[in-house]
């Protein structure tokens, strides 16, 4: 029997996953128990896992004893960079020097946008994602310059499901969002005010390659400089693209 008998149809593997799957950004830290619980697996199990895993450097323990993720799984993580945040960081970091504001680089996997890289200095205003975090599509910037360019099908299926509401400003009603969805494609770049955080609002273009949507680069910044965010069009254009003209053809969005 895969996996023992006290949990009958899951291997090894799928245990292993689900271990080091209980541990996101917002649960960097565990306890044991908490691990056997979010993974969904006996005490025992998880005990047994996070052992091995430990013995492996794939887990290790913070000062207070609990659980987090090991410098080995960061060491094979540095294996695999997306090959366009490697090509996109240049334009980012020029663009954040020509501008002082929030720069980051998006791309879509599943439903939710993907955070690849990210520019910030001191000064500029604290925003909530982060490199390696997930975000929806339709409050963000980047999410939203994404979903205007993926095909009707996914749109409509995008738009059929249960939208989050982080802010009271989300745009949540799916026909006032396919509008923007339309007049996002009409100027080419995306703004939001205020529907992922409060206090921020933000810009962003999508990366088109063969026109195809293969990331998002945006902006952000204070909502109490939203005025300023149409001066920001003109370089967020130029830098999305310029990362589009040197991206492969092979480049894309998740599934």
């Amino acid at each position: 029997m895969a996996g023992g008998s006290r949990d009958p149809g899951r291997s090894v593997t799928s245990k292993v996953l689900a271990v080091l799957g209980a541990f996101d950004p917002a649960h960097p830290q565990l306890t044991l128990t908490e691990v056997a619980r979010r993974s969904g697996l006996p005490l025992s199990t998880a005990h047994r896992l996070v052992a091995e895993l430990e013995g492996r450097q794939a887990l290790s323990r913070a000062p207070d004893g609990r659980l987090r993720i090991g410098m080995r799984l960061w060491e094979l993580g540095q294996l695999a960079p997306p090959p366009l945040q490697e090509l996109a960081h240049p334009w980012l970091q020029e663009l954040f020097t020509s501008t002082g504001e929030n720069v980051h680089l998006a791309v879509r996997d599943g439903l939710e946008v993907l955070y690849v890289d990210k520019v910030y200095g001191r000064r500029a205003v604290p925003i909530v994602s982060r490199t390696g975090g997930r975000l929806p599509m339709h409050p963000t910037g980047v999410g939203r310059a994404l979903l205007a360019y993926e095909p009707d099908w996914f749109v409509q299926s995008y738009l059929a499901r249960r939208l989050e509401r982080p802010t009271a400003h989300t745009i949540t009603e799916p026909g006032r969002l396919a509008r923007e969805l339309a007049v996002v494609r009409a100027q080419g770049y995306a703004l939001t005010y205020e529907e992922m955080t409060l206090g921020t609002c933000s810009a962003a273009a999508p990366i088109l390659v063969e026109g195809r949507p293969v990331a998002a680069v945006g902006i952000v910044l204070s909502s109490r400089r939203a005025r300023e965010l149409p001066r920001l069009i003109d370089p967020l254009l130029s830098t999305a693209t310029g990362i589009a003209e040197l991206s492969p053809p092979s480049a894309g969005s998740g599934p």
